[in-house]
């Protein structure tokens, strides 16, 4: 049987243009709401307006959860940035609690004041002349997607969102999509047995093989990713993803976030500097 996607896909990073991502900066952000969106989940938002109004799609921010005079948690911690207002002054994050450092940011409440650098990293590209993307997100790994929707609505481009997780307390994103004109929700779960690659693969392209999309953004899955590339290839679409990784610095002083397995010898893209976006393509 032909695969309808490749197993093996590569990673490239995105041609540099001048000018093409803003200058991070640190600033100390104000909470406005922290509150829980799930037992899994917390929704975080923030007065920022020096790194909320040039951020762009796909770029993260590095947290610090430490208070002043505490001597840990050390480490700032990765947030993809989920939204932003129209103003630009505000922009939110969605994370999980799972560890030290999350437990204590989770601790802050409003009016709090958090340590916050950003916006860091390579964002997805739109290239000109795109009517139709379709995002595909698992999990937390939707929250580098959602944004990006947002940017498309008021760019006039549809976008077509599969949000997919475990059940349905592990769906992200998808009230952010609804609110955004253009956009259409498809929301698939395993509990429900809807979000196998086969069955993704086997709903899109009945779904969209009339009038594909131009671009195709993924983040959350290999498994995805893979079903991307394929899709990808079948309508002749460009293919971004956004890679996940822990890290130190996200400014690429500490080289901890390499992209690949580094057995060629030489050292691969870092995810921060050079992603998180990478154009993905088969080997």
């Amino acid at each position: 049987m032909t695969t309808l996607w490749p197993e093996q896909t590569e990673i490239v990073p995105l041609p540099a243009v001048a000018g093409d991502r803003p200058e991070p900066t640190w600033r100390y952000g104000v909470v406005l709401e922290h509150r829980p969106v799930s037992a899994r989940y917390r929704y975080l938002r923030l007065h920022l307006p020096e790194i909320a109004r040039p951020a762009q799609p796909g770029q993260f921010v590095m947290i610090t959860v430490g208070r002043p005079g505490e001597v840990g948690p050390v480490l700032p911690r990765p947030m993809a940035i989920y939204a932003s207002n129209a103003a630009g002054t505000e922009l939110a994050v969605v994370y999980g609690v799972v560890g030290q450092g999350t437990r204590a940011l989770a601790s802050f409440v409003e009016q709090g004041r958090l340590l916050t650098v950003g916006p860091l990293g390579q964002g997805f590209r739109v290239e000109p002349g795109t009517r139709r993307t379709l995002l595909i997100g698992r999990g937390i790994g939707t929250c580098s997607l959602t944004l990006l929707a947002q940017h498309n609505a008021g760019r006039g481009i549809e976008t077509v969102a599969v949000v997919s997780g475990r059940d349905d307390t592990a769906l992200i994103g998808g009230e952010l999509y609804r609110r955004q004109p253009g956009t259409r929700v498809v929301e698939v779960t395993d509990t429900a047995g809807t979000s196998d690659v086969r069955s993704l693969w086997d709903r899109l392209t009945a779904d969209l093989d009339d009038d594909p999309p131009e671009q195709i953004f993924t983040c959350g899955s290999r498994r995805l990713a893979r079903l991307s590339a394929g899709l990808g290839r079948r309508w002749r679409a460009g293919v971004q993803v956004s890679l996940e990784a822990n890290m130190a610095c996200g400014i690429g002083y500490c080289h901890g976030c390499a992209a690949g397995s580094g057995a060629t010898g030489r050292e691969s893209p870092l995810i921060c500097v050079d992603g998180p976006v990478f154009a993905l393509g088969e080997r």
